[in-house]
């Protein structure tokens, strides 16, 4: 007993210990992924911010704003996305600095972005990024740094005391009506008042993964020093006697270049400018700067940004004890990147009068449903909820909910409805504050039942031939609705599963016939598994397995496409929303074979041949290279080992992921961030507990700390994971036994209660895999029924006497966290 006391003595000795010197954002690097098309923002943000600071390059890569590859600043802007495709979002308005303009003559600085860019070298071991701040120095020794409050970014700009003529500084900032991606619209306008300097003014853009358009309004002011003169700038030339301008498109696809200046007396002293967005009014735009920034204390609006994410990041608090600092670094900068995007625009929204919240910059569903919402649901659960109550009233005013949505623009579909996926998501995890789950009930089954006419950006398409064959045909005939006809096979698989979150919503709310319908519809993905399908590599060799997805005509008959095309070693399809795609997106279908199936990897084990085959088949898609980890479908295939009663092999290929394709540098994403999903990935397979997005389900491996404690912020209890045994060169990561609560735990999973509750999962390690795990009933719920298998216990199972179908899984996923509209004692 006395050991017991002292043990517990040192463990709450060092818990208080870590809490007194354990800062998480000192392990936060907003440069990983800055190069190689990782394309996140690195620059100054808070949590979910409008404003987000940060120098532009003319890098071809330069989607999140800056760039660490060798290009050349263009401009200092404060509305950007984090970690997208396509094309590069926002960057309005860049402001860009001289320390004088040569022998006093404006027309000697430099207005074009494009010819401006040659004054904006910089070297990489200037720059400076922290949560909430960034700088750099620029070649010509003018040094910006930058923070931001919610809607206002905060500028500093620092020159050198003599300009490139050798006279005394006299700077000149200018800002430009020009975005990243140079989609102005006609009429752009800019004014300045001479006598203060404010600029403020509004261009219409375009979105950059949808259709439509936007409108953007700014308001910008100075301090620092005395104005000297300002004016107008078009093209090449300015002029200090013109104050006002309203400039065109131009006429060769280029907008032409334009905007306002302010020259400065004097450069002794830093310069700050305050500049704030809305997409209302520029007057308000001048509010929100007003309110947020009054006094152009740059210091105070900094260590509050940082406050603000030293408070978010605190949720989560690991052992560092025997772990290198770089997966320290790793671990927390996912976790900082899961909060970047999506943005909340509440009270910026033009477009609809409610007093719902606004989020923005979904980039899109499709990739943030699968890890970046269930971790938010974890860490920060008062935010998802605006985010699903958002969503709801999207869905209120547009009809639809969104699968892609950005600057206030509906973006791309890119497979199925898969918004539903995150209602169900946060409805089986307890997720209640101010959600009118009726509206977001109804808003899922339209997405079901109901076919818009431009089903390329909301809702679904082929609904006719879904409900009468079960499946979408390749050249599908669709008279009611349009859009991309190709993905045949991904939008098959995800619409069934886009049922099966509907059927867990229709549960928990008492509609029983609904749950019956939407899970019969769950099983369509069965209708286009051809179980003599051979797949067959480039050369004609064969890959030795047979059972694959392949696509199906009108008439029943199956149409082909090679099981490896989409994948990782393919460099000749067409894999995207061109008319010439597939009949997947974006990933194979041996990977759809595996990652889209979530909901009854029971059956689909049963198909693949058993769980012997299964798990071979699984090491087959990793081991020569298919799958492709920078892609979001790849990520449960890491640890759906765990279905196959091979859990120990799950922990084997994160480890083998992390850090060798994720690492805490600048060119350490193997994709684009995705607003946040990369980091999300990181964050839940370095925690050992990773979910199966839309269920309510942890696949359990060891975390790569010691241990690791995640307060719940809604009930306050710390829910633990330890490691006994632990050693940080990760020999031992093979489970042996564990505990729950002091209890023996044999399940390889847990649910969201682990969380809210605060219970304490305690794993002993050892270097060799053992049979922790591997029992039927140690499985995670599945639709169907597990056959085949050998338990734990070495005993053949072909029986349903531990899982017993579709009504265990339900009862296992969705009634606890909705039982009674409690989790644990703590109503939520």
């Amino acid at each position: 007993m006395l050991a017991l006391l002292a043990l517990c003595w040192q463990v709450l000795v060092v818990e208080a210990l870590g809490d007194a010197v354990f800062d998480p954002l000192a392990y936060v690097d907003p440069l990983i992924g800055a190069s190689n098309g990782g394309n996140v923002f690195p620059g100054a943000s808070l949590p979910y911010g409008m404003a987000k600071a940060v120098a532009d390059t003319n890098s071809s890569s330069n989607q999140g704003g800056f760039t660490l590859d060798g290009a050349f600043v263009t401009g200092f802007s404060g509305m950007h996305d984090s970690g997208t495709g396509g094309s590069p979002s926002l960057g309005n308005f860049p402001l860009f600095p001289f320390t004088n303009c040569p022998e006093g003559d404006i027309n000697r600085c430099v207005f074009p972005k494009k010819s401006r860019a040659a004054h904006g070298g910089f070297g990489n071991n200037t720059v400076t990024a922290k949560p909430g701040t960034f700088g750099i120095t620029l070649n010509n020794g003018i040094r910006a740094d930058m923070t931001a409050t919610h809607h206002t970014s905060l500028f500093r700009f620092t020159f050198p005391t003599l300009g490139s003529d050798g006279q005394p500084a006299q700077p000149l900032i200018l800002q430009d009506l020009t975005d990243l991606s140079d989609s102005r619209q006609d009429n752009g306008s800019v004014t300045v008042d001479p006598e203060t300097g404010r600029i403020t003014g509004s261009a219409r853009f375009l979105p950059s993964f949808g259709g439509g358009n936007f409108v953007l309004h700014f308001c910008t002011d100075f301090k620092g020093a005395d104005v000297l003169d300002s004016g107008i700038f078009v093209n090449s030339r300015g002029s200090t006697e013109v104050k006002n301008l309203t400039i065109s498109r131009s006429i060769n696809g280029y907008p032409l270049p334009g905007g306002a200046f302010v020259r400065f007396s004097s450069g002794a002293e830093p310069i700050l400018v305050r500049t704030a967005n809305s997409f209302i009014s520029a007057e308000q735009a001048c509010k929100h700067a007003e309110t947020e920034i009054p006094d152009y204390d740059f210091e105070r609006v900094s260590e509050a940004a940082i406050e603000k994410w030293r408070e978010k990041m605190s949720i989560i608090k690991v052992s560092p004890a025997g772990v290198e600092g770089s997966l320290l670094t790793n671990f927390y900068s996912g976790i900082y990147r899961t909060m970047v995007n999506p943005q909340s625009y509440t009270g910026e929204n033009p477009l609809w009068e409610s007093s719902e919240p606004y989020f923005d910059s979904f980039y899109c569903i499709w990739d943030l449903f699968r890890s970046q919402i269930p971790f938010l649901i974890i860490t920060d659960p008062a935010a998802v909820a605006e985010m699903v109550r958002s969503l709801i009233d999207t869905y209120r005013h547009t009809g639809w909910l969104p699968d892609c949505r950005m600057s206030l623009n509906k973006g791309y579909t890119q497979g199925g409805s898969n918004a539903d996926n995150v209602l169900a998501d946060a409805f089986i995890k307890g997720i209640k504050d101010g959600i009118d789950w009726e509206d977001g009930y109804a808003a899922v089954v339209k997405d079901a039942e109901v076919e818009p006419y431009d089903w390329c950006c909301e809702g679904r398409g082929g609904l006719d031939s879904w409900k009468a064959l079960g499946y979408i045909p390749v050249q599908d005939f669709d008279y009611k609705g349009f859009g991309t006809m190709t993905r045949s096979i991904s939008r098959t698989l995800e619409y069934a599963y886009n049922d099966f979150c509907i059927s867990q919503i229709a549960h928990g709310l008492g509609r029983t016939a609904d749950r019956d319908k939407y899970l019969a519809s769950s099983s369509n993905w069965k209708n286009l598994f051809r179980p003599d399908q051979t797949s067959l590599w480039w050369n004609g060799t064969n890959t030795g397995f047979t059972g694959f997805f392949q696509p199906r005509y009108l008439n029943g008959t199956w149409a082909y496409q090679n099981p490896l095309n989409c994948s990782n070693l393919d460099t000749f399809s067409v894999c995207s929303l061109q008319n010439t795609g597939r009949e997947t997106f974006e990933s194979s279908i041996w990977e759809y074979n595996f990652s889209f199936v979530p909901h009854d990897q029971s059956t689909l084990l049963t198909l693949l041949g058993g769980p012997s085959l299964f798990t071979s088949r699984l090491d087959y898609l990793h081991n020569t290279n298919i799958t492709y980890i920078g892609n979001e479908p790849s990520f449960l295939t890491v640890f759906q080992y765990h279905y196959s009663a091979r859990p120990a092999l799950s922990a084997l290929r994160s480890h083998s992921y992390i850090p060798s394709y994720f690492s805490p540098t600048p060119s350490g994403l193997p994709g684009n961030d995705d607003s946040g999903a990369m980091g999300s990935f990181v964050a839940f397979s370095m925690m050992g507990l990773f979910p199966n997005p839309g269920q309510n389900v942890y696949l359990v491996t060891p975390p790569f700390f010691e241990q690791v404690n995640i307060t719940s912020p809604v009930t306050g209890k710390v829910a633990r994971v330890r490691n006994v045994n632990f050693d940080g060169g990760y020999k031992s990561v093979y489970i042996q036994s564990a505990t729950l609560d002091g209890e023996r735990y044999t399940k390889n999973w847990v649910d969201h209660s682990f969380f809210t509750e605060g219970k304490e999962l305690v794993l002993v390690l050892g270097d060799g895999e053992s049979d922790w795990g591997t029992g039927v009933g140690d499985l995670p719920p599945s639709l169907g029924e597990y056959v085949g298998f050998a338990g734990g216990n070495g005993t053949a199972v072909n029986d349903t006497s531990t899982i017993t179908g579709w009504k265990r899984g339900l009862e296992e996923v969705v009634g606890r966290a909705w039982r009674g509209g409690y989790v644990g004692d703590v109503k939520v």
